[in-house]
């Protein structure tokens, strides 16, 4: 004797739901022959590009020296020139204490000599002084368009030291000042960085 199916709407008795063929038809199952997730996109386990990897964002390097940069290049150009200035004040105000020395007699007190021999030692470290800094400001400034990194950082070490020079022969050295902070300021920009870490081929 045989009991009425208490569910109507479920499986016959002695069957599992979920399987034949109308646990297929209700949806309990992949059909036969695809296989789970066929015909829909995959999800990628990192992210939705190949291989699960976010590709590279390149940084994008300036093809043409930034206004900064030529304006850090046109201020070495200037210090440059005003050390020659100077070179040539220097050279003129050693040749006239070397000339007083030479006519100073016997009867000279001997502070008035230790003071010239004083005055020409200063004017001759000047000199060299000047010299240093006009050579290496020309050539940092004509490295600008082709140098890299080691041509910024030594644009910055010669900016810090003219400011500190500078400002030993305060007011005198005032310009020198203003212009080696400008220089200073350009070349540490993100632009100036930029410009000399671009690659070369």
């Amino acid at each position: 004797m045989s009991y009425p199916n208490q569910n109507p709407y479920g499986p016959p008795p002695g069957q599992q739901p979920g399987y034949g063929p109308q646990g297929q038809q209700a949806g309990y199952g992949p059909p036969q022959g695809q296989q789970p997730g066929y015909g829909y996109p995959q999800q990628q386990p990192y992210g939705p590009y190949p291989g699960g990897q976010m590709p590279a964002v390149q940084q994008q390097y300036p093809t043409v020296m930034p206004g900064g940069v030529k304006a850090a290049r046109v201020m070495l150009f200037v210090l440059s020139g005003l050390n020659l200035i100077g070179l040539i004040l220097a050279v003129a105000g050693l040749g006239g204490v070397s000339k007083a020395s030479h006519n100073t007699s016997s009867y000279t007190a001997a502070e008035d000599i230790t003071a010239l021999n004083v005055g020409k030692g200063l004017l001759i470290a000047a000199i060299v002084l000047i010299v240093i800094f006009t050579v290496v400001a020309i050539t940092l400034a004509l490295q600008f368009a082709n140098g890299g990194g080691g041509v910024r950082v030594g644009t910055i070490v010669f900016g810090v030291a003219n400011i500190i020079l500078s400002l030993c022969t305060f007011p005198f050295g005032l310009v020198h000042t203003v212009l080696g902070i400008i220089v200073l300021v350009f070349v540490s920009k993100d632009e100036g960085n930029a410009w000399f870490n671009r690659p070369r081929y």
